[in-house]
C-alpha cells in the first residue's frame, strides 16, 4: 500500500481495537510475517512494508544483494542472527528468498553484536564497503527487535560465594550469574530453568534468576525435561481442552450415523511394533472390469475437535506431535489419540475414506473421498508382514483367508505403484536411519538399524497414492487448502553438486534434470560413492514446508500434493479433513487464503521446532552413553566437511561429532569448498563427504553439547568411474503423452471429468 508509514505493532493493535490477548497474538503474526519477509523491522521497531521475494532471489553478487537488501532504510536490514563459538555471529535477512544459502547472511563481527541471543530478531546496519568472513556483506547490530526466549536450561555451580549456571549447549560462552539461587534451593550440579533479565554481551555479563530446579546433573529423566524447557515444548494439556475430550468421550456410542457403513469390509492396519498412535487403515478389493479399488482410511479427529475450541486451541497451539526417544508429547489428548480416534481392531471406528480407482497398470481412474465408519479386522506389524511375504503358506492358519488375500493384493498393487513413481521421477535417498535404544530408566543401551522393507513400502505408497489423490479432489473443487511443498533445488546448488559428483568421478550431464539426478541415485547404490553421493544430494535438496501456494512436491515428483493421513499428530492433517467435511456436507468451507499463509508457518516452525528438539536429545542420551567409553573405537562416515575439521558419524551408534583439523598431524591441510574435501599435500592424503573412516571417542561434554574424535585410519577408497547414460528427452516426452492416453481414453479434456486430475 502506497499510502502506508511505518508504525509499531502497538499502534497497529490501537487502530484496531484489539485487546490485550488480541494484541499478543498480533504481535506472533507480525513475527511470523517477518520471518516470511512479508514485513520487515525498521529502525525504532517499526513495522515497514517489503519487496516482493522475487527480487532478492535475483540478486547475484554480494554489493548487488546489498542494494536489494537496502529498504526502506538505505543501510538496514532485519533478520535472524545466530552467533558462533568465536563470539562473532551471522544475520540472515528477513527478506532473503525461501531456503536461501548462506550467502545470504550477513557478517557481524564480535565487538558489534551487542547482546544479541542465537534466534533474536535484529536490527543491522550494512556497511557496504566492508566485507567479513568468505567475503560477506558486513553489519552491527543496532538493535535487538525481538527475543527469541528469555528461558535457558543449564548447570548450577558457585564460586566466589555466588551462584552461576553455565547454559547448555554454545549459546553463551561465559557463565550467567543468577542472583540469589536460594530461593529455589538449588544444588551444585544441578539442572535448572532460569530467566534472563540482562543478556551478556561484549561489554557486561549477564544475569538471570532461577525458575525451575530439573534435578542433579545426569540423574534419568532430567535429560529429558532439560531438552523440553530448552525448546519450549508444551507438556499438561490446559484444563479446558481436557475436560472437553471427556465430553466427547462419553457422547460417542459408535453410531453410525449418516456414515457409509464399512463395518463389515475386510480392513487392516499395519504400523512398526514401537507405535504410538494409529490413525490408518488399508482395504483393498478387485473390480469385475480388472481395476483396483483402495481404500485408505484415516481416523476422523475432526468430528472430535471441532473449530474454536479448547481442543482445536490445543492442538493449533502444538502443530505436531513430539516424538522424543523416551516418550510422545501429542498434539492431542490421549483420549482422543489413544482411545476415540485410535483405530483399534474390533472396535467401531469414524473415518475419512478415500476411494482410490486404478486400472490394472496403476494408473488413477477415479478418486472419492467420503465420512465413513470402519471396524479393523486385523492389527499387524511391519514384522508380521516381512514374514508373511516371505512365507505366505505358513500364513494361511494364522489369518482368515479374506486377510490372506487382502495381504497378496497390497504387496502386488503397491509394486506397480511404486514402479510408477520412480518411473516418473521420485528420488529416494538410500540414508540408513539408525535410532537409539533405552533401558527402562531412559538411558542408551544401544542402537538398531531402521529397514526400509517391503512392508513398509507397501504402506508410504497407499498413503502417498491418498495424498495426491485428496489434494487433486481439493484443487478440483477450486479450493485454498495447505499444501506440502517441496521445491525444485537452487540451480546454483545443484551446479554446485555437479562439480562434486564429477570430483568423485561421476560423469554427469545436468542434475537439474530429475530423472538424471534419480539415475545418478541408483547407479552409486551399492558403490563406493554410495555415501557421498546422497549425503551431497539431501545438502542440494529445500526442506519441505507447509503453505497454500501450488508449488507442487519435488521428491515425490507430485504436482499437487497434502498431508491427509496423520491428523492425530499433524495439524495441518485436520485442516484438510475439514475442509473434506464441508465439502461431503455441501457446506461452504472457510477458505481464507492470507490465514492459511499464516498457518502453513507456524506448522512448518514447529514441525522444525519438533525435530531439533528430538535431535538434540538423542544427542544428549548419546553423549552421556559416550561419557564412559573414551577410547573406544568405531566405523564411521564423514557427513561434513569445513575448514577446521570434518563431521562424522558412527554407522552402528548414531553419534556425530568432530575431528579437528589440528589432530590429522600428518600433514597440512587446505579446504575445498566446492568438492567437500580436505586436501593434504601428500599423496592420496584427502578427505571428503562421504569417506568411510575409522575413528576413536576422545572427548565428550555433555552440558556443551560437543563431541570429538580422533582418525584411527581411513577406509581404503576404491574409486570407480560411473559414466551416466544421459537423460532420453524424446523417451521420456513419449512417455508423458502415453500417460496422458491412459489416464484419458476418451479424450476429454481435465476440465470435462468429473473426477480429479492425476499427477
Amino acid at each position: 500500500m502506497p499510502e502506508y508509514r511505518p508504525v509499531k505493532p502497538r499502534v497497529i493493535a490501537k487502530q484496531l481495537r484489539l485487546g490485550e490477548d488480541e494484541t499478543v497474538e498480533l504481535k506472533r503474526v507480525i513475527k511470523r510475517l517477518v520471518k516470511a519477509g512479508q514485513l520487515a523491522w525498521g529502525p525504532k521497531h517499526l513495522i515497514e512494508a517489503v519487496a516482493p521475494r522475487g527480487v532478492v532471489a535475483e540478486a547475484g553478487s554480494a554489493p548487488a544483494k546489498a542494494d536489494k537488501l537496502r529498504k526502506p532504510a538505505a543501510d538496514r536490514v532485519s533478520g535472524v542472527f545466530r552467533r558462533a563459538l568465536g563470539g562473532f555471529g551471522f544475520v540472515r535477512p528477513s527478506s532473503a528468498p525461501r531456503g536461501a544459502d548462506r550467502s545470504f547472511d550477513i557478517f557481524i563481527p564480535g565487538p558489534s553484536t551487542r547482546d544479541a541471543a542465537s534466534g533474536d530478531t535484529v536490527l543491522v546496519r550494512l556497511r557496504p564497503d566492508r566485507r567479513g568472513r568468505h567475503d560477506k556483506l558486513e553489519g552491527e547490530i543496532v538493535e535487538i527487535l525481538e527475543r527469541d526466549t528469555h528461558q535457558f536450561v543449564g548447570t548450577y555451580f558457585e564460586q566466589a560465594g555466588r551462584g552461576f549456571v553455565q547454559v547448555d549447549g554454545t549459546v553463551f560462552q561465559q557463565p550467567i550469574l543468577v542472583g540469589d539461587p536460594g530461593a529455589k534451593n538449588a544444588r551444585l550440579d544441578d539442572k535448572v530453568v532460569f530467566e534472563m533479565v540482562r543478556f551478556p554481551s561484549p561489554r557486561h555479563d549477564g544475569e538471570g534468576v532461577i525458575t525451575e530446579v530439573l534435578g542433579p546433573r545426569g540423574t534419568p529423566g532430567v535429560d529429558t525435561l532439560s531438552v523440553i524447557r530448552e525448546f519450549g515444548l508444551p507438556e499438561e494439556f490446559a484444563d479446558d481442552a481436557l475436560a472437553e475430550a471427556r465430553v466427547q468421550a462419553d457422547r460417542f456410542d459408535e453410531a453410525l450415523g449418516d456414515r457409509v457403513d464399512l463395518t463389515g469390509d475386510t480392513i487392516i492396519t499395519i504400523d512398526p511394533l514401537d507405535a504410538r498412535d494409529f490413525d490408518d487403515a488399508i482395504s483393498l478389493v478387485r473390480l469385475e472390469n480388472g481395476h483396483w479399488r483402495l481404500g485408505v482410511h484415516i481416523a476422523d479427529v475432526s468430528h472430535f475437535v471441532q473449530p474454536k475450541t479448547p481442543l482445536d486451541r490445543e492442538a493449533h497451539n502444538r502443530a505436531t506431535s513430539v516424538y522424543l526417544p523416551d516418550r510422545v508429547i501429542p498434539m492431542l489428548p490421549e483420549i482422543i489419540s489413544n482411545n476415540l480416534a485410535s483405530l483399534q481392531p474390533d472396535r467401531v471406528r469414524y473415518t475419512k475414506s478415500c476411494f482410490i480407482e486404478f486400472t490394472a497398470e496403476g494408473i488413477t481412474v477415479a478418486a472419492d473421498p467420503a465420512n465413513t465408519a470402519i471396524q479393523s479386522k486385523r492389527r499387524f506389524t511391519y514384522e508380521e508382514v516381512d514374514d508373511y511375504l516371505s512365507d505366505r503358506e505358513s500364513w494361511r492358519a494364522k489369518v482368515t483367508p479374506a486377510v490372506h488375500q487382502l495381504l497378496a493384493d497390497m504387496h502386488e498393487l503397491a509394486m506397480i505403484l511404486r514402479a510408477r513413481r520412480m518411473k516418473r521421477g521420485a528420488l529416494e535417498l538410500s540414508m540408513a536411519e539408525i535410532k537409539i535404544d533405552l533401558d527402562a530408566e531412559g538411558r542408551v543401551r544401544g542402537a538398531h538399524r531402521v529397514l526400509n522393507t517391503v512392508s513398509h513400502q507397501i504402506i508410504e505408497e497407499f498413503m502417498l497414492a491418498a495424498n495426491d489423490s485428496i489434494a487433486e479432489f481439493l484443487r478440483a473443487h477450486d479450493l485454498h487448502f495447505l499444501r506440502r511443498i517441496h521445491q525444485a533445488p537452487d540451480p546454483r546448488k545443484m551446479k554446485i553438486l555437479t562439480e562434486f559428483v564429477g570430483e568423485l568421478g561421476i560423469s554427469v550431464e545436468r542434475l537439474e534434470d530429475r530423472f538424471e539426478l534419480q539415475q545418478l541415485l541408483q547407479q552409486v547404490a551399492g558403490q563406493p560413492q554410495e555415501y557421498a553421493v546422497n549425503y551431497a544430494v539431501l545438502r542440494s535438496l529445500q526442506r519441505a514446508i507447509y503453505g497454500p501456494a501450488d508449488e507442487g512436491h519435488y521428491a515425490l515428483a507430485s504436482e499437487c500434493y497434502c498431508h491427509f493421513t496423520s491428523p492425530i499428530r499433524r495439524y495441518p492433517d485436520l485442516t484438510i479433513h475439514r475442509l473434506l467435511d464441508a465439502i461431503l456436507k455441501h457446506k461452504k468451507p472457510v477458505n481464507d487464503l492470507g490465514a492459511l499463509q499464516l498457518l502453513g508457518e507456524h506448522c512448518s516452525e514447529r514441525e522444525q521446532l519438533a525435530e531439533a528438539a528430538e535431535r538434540e536429545l538423542v544427542k544428549v542420551k548419546l553423549l552421556h552413553y559416550l561419557s564412559s567409553r573414551i577410547g573406544e573405537e568405531w566405523d564411521a562416515v564423514v557427513t561434513g566437511v569445513e575448514e577446521f575439521g570434518l563431521f562424522v558419524q558412527g554407522l552402528e551408534i548414531p553419534g556425530e561429532g568432530l575431528i579437528h583439523v589440528s589432530s590429522l598431524d600428518n600433514d597440512h591441510y587446505r579446504f575445498d569448498r566446492r568438492a567437500h574435501s580436505l586436501v593434504g599435500n601428500l599423496p592420496g592424503n584427502a578427505f571428503r563427504l562421504g569417506d568411510r573412516v575409522r575413528v576413536s571417542v576422545y572427548r565428550v561434554n555433555v552440558e556443551r553439547r560437543e563431541l570429538d574424535f580422533r582418525l584411527v585410519q581411513r577406509a581404503g577408497r576404491t574409486e570407480k568411474h560411473i559414466e551416466l547414460r544421459p537423460a532420453n528427452q524424446r523417451q521420456k516426452t513419449e512417455h508423458k503423452k502415453t500417460e496422458r492416453k491412459k489416464s484419458n481414453p476418451k479424450g476429454k479434456s481435465p476440465s470435462d471429468r468429473r473426477k480429479p486430475r492425476r499427477n
